[in-house]
């Protein structure tokens, strides 16, 4: 699952997919809070789960892509 979030970022955001670690914070590489919602609505659609991330501190990819794994797990 990471490695799918580092290539919408890279593809959707612009961002270089070298500039992207598992501990990159999404402010720390100038995404916004509306990039992470769209991101994860459009995860939401391609995967036909929910992600509520609503009471969640994700702030890192990795700690997204462990959420979502959780829940298609």
């Amino acid at each position: 699952m990471y490695d799918k979030l580092v290539a919408y970022a890279s593809k959707q955001l612009d961002i270089d997919a070298s500039q992207i670690t598992p501990d990159s914070t999404f402010e720390s590489l100038g995404i916004d809070s509306l990039d992470v919602v769209e991101m994860v609505m459009d995860l939401e659609s391609e995967l036909g789960i929910e992600l509520d991330l609503e009471d969640q501190d994700i702030t890192t990819f990795q700690e997204l892509a462990d959420f979502i794994d959780s829940k298609l797990g």
